[in-house]
């Protein structure tokens, strides 16, 4: 009842043009009739196949007189019984057609005396300046975690009497399928709850990785945001146990468990290489979210105000999204700061600062950075993010776990290796230099038509000038500042 009680208002306040963009057509014209048939006005609803039509009456049949947009509008326009003209998909005729945007702005500028009031529908719209002002827009609300819940128990019972078997699931798998579903139109939550039923006949906790795929396609973001299908388990991080700590502590807070204050998101300061990227994956898989991936390149648009807009939409996706954790991998790309561009990248960083305070979706934002010093300081103070923590290289017993994951993920025998001497010939090395010496240690092996061993690991590690050597005062100065401004995560 809450969007016919919306949608009546904007009626009665006398809005000569209605927009409403969405996919979801058939109950969108369904809403109109409903509204129709309770004011007691007449309603019809047009196409460019079948022209205007009576909404409330199955039996009428179409005017097919007014398949044309202009021989439509001129009747609407000359029409004196007020009525409601739902009009599907016509924005294709309005880009570059005058006649046909002038009929409108004649309709608008009369309406107090015709009370003819339009409602365009279709996915997506731009509004020709000339009747701008006379229009307003409606959004259809989503349903929420209860009509959702009651999809999903729909679904179920829809393959029980097709299938003839009852739905596994369990109360914690549904409540994390529901809360996945939100931001979605009845019409996607449905299809997803089907899918993820109708493979096994379960819902799983393995049904939440494809069902957020699939929401993620439907969204339609390629390019600014992406959507990162991997990962990683915290068990394949080396060290890191701070901000693993710190992590474990909200977790439940975040989904809504604890009745606190949910966590908002963390900054990631460390050495290129250095385990940044692989703990923001690592949140998203210990949390059991989605991970998505904000490409601060991509947002830059040579037209004015196209940039600020990219980051908008990419924000209101991820607040579609949610629950999820939202990645901006060297933030300080896109926002440092700066006035050789035009002021675009304040412009943008105004705008991630205004999401940033008003936002209260279940978006858990994890930023890195290498360089902090070209971040402002009103990105990085307390209120914005819950921490700045501080990816230090390795200590030796994280170097040690760190050779044994990686050798074990490459199928060799870990027990083989004098770990804690690797770990002493790699003192200054990052976790992503430690893997690449034992994948060059096995291109060696291979080579040579022999087993990886000690040696040629301690080889290809002497052959190694580590990043810690070759930026040793840019890391000097990283250290320096993270001493009193952050948080180990080690």
């Amino acid at each position: 009842m809450s969007d016919l009680n919306d949608l009546r208002m904007l009626l009665d306040s006398r809005y000569p043009i209605v927009v409403i963009e969405t996919w979801e057509e058939l109950r969108a014209l369904d809403l109109i009739r409903r509204l129709g048939m309770k004011e007691g006005r007449p309603v019809f609803a047009w196409n460019a196949v079948d022209g205007l039509r009576r909404l409330e009456f199955d039996d009428v049949p179409s005017q097919k007189h007014t398949i044309e947009p202009d021989a439509m509008l001129g009747q609407i326009r000359g029409t004196s019984q007020p009525g409601i003209y739902a009009l599907c998909d016509i924005h294709p005729f309005l880009d570059g057609e005058p006649k046909n945007v002038r009929l409108i702005k004649e309709i608008a500028l009369h309406h107090e005396r015709l009370q003819h009031t339009l409602v365009l529908i279709s996915h997506q719209f731009t509004i020709p300046a000339e009747v701008r002002r006379y229009c307003t827009r409606f959004s259809l609300s989503m349903p929420d975690e209860k009509q959702l819940e009651h999809i999903v128990q729909d679904e179920a019972r829809r393959f029980k009497k097709e299938k003839g078997e009852r739905v596994r699931a369990n109360r914690e798998s549904l409540d994390r399928l529901v809360r996945n579903l939100r931001g979605m139109s009845a019409d996607d939550a449905r299809k997803l709850a089907r899918g993820a039923i109708i493979q096994d006949g379960a819902i799983t906790e393995d049904d939440l990785p494809e069902v957020n795929k699939a929401k993620f396609a439907l969204m339609e973001m390629d390019g600014v945001l992406s959507y990162e299908y991997d990962t990683e388990s915290f068990a394949h991080v080396g060290g890191l146990d701070g901000l693993k700590q710190w992590l474990g502590k909200r977790e439940k807070a975040f989904h809504g468990d604890a009745g606190i204050d949910s966590p908002r998101g963390v900054m990631l300061v460390g050495v290129q290489g250095g385990g940044k990227s692989l703990a923001a994956k690592s949140v998203a898989g210990l949390w059991g979210l989605p991970l998505l991936r904000l490409d601060m390149g991509a947002i830059y648009n040579k037209f004015f105000g196209e940039s600020e807009r990219n980051v908008r939409e990419a924000l209101a996706m991820a607040e579609t999204m949610s629950p999820c954790v939202l990645w901006i991998d060297e933030i300080e790309k896109g926002i440092s700061v700066g006035d050789n561009d035009g002021g675009t990248s304040r412009r943008v960083l105004g705008t991630l600062l205004t999401w940033m305070a008003e936002n209260t979706s279940k978006v858990f934002m994890v930023a890195t950075a290498n360089d902090i010093e070209r971040l402002p300081p009103e990105l990085i103070r307390k209120g914005r993010l819950d921490e700045i923590f501080f990816v230090d290289l390795p200590s030796p017993s994280v170097r040690e776990v760190i050779f044994r994951i990686h050798l074990q993920k490459r199928h060799q025998d870990a027990e083989r290796f004098d770990l804690p001497t690797l770990a002493e010939h790699s003192d200054g090395f990052t976790g992503a230099e430690i893997e690449q010496a034992v994948v060059a240690g096995l291109y060696s092996a291979s080579a040579a038509g022999t087993v990886l061993d000690q040696t040629m690991l301690e080889a290809e590690l002497a052959a190694t000038v580590p990043l810690s050597v070759t930026m040793a005062e840019p890391l000097a100065r990283l250290r320096h500042w993270c001493q009193s401004r952050a948080v180990s995560a080690g």
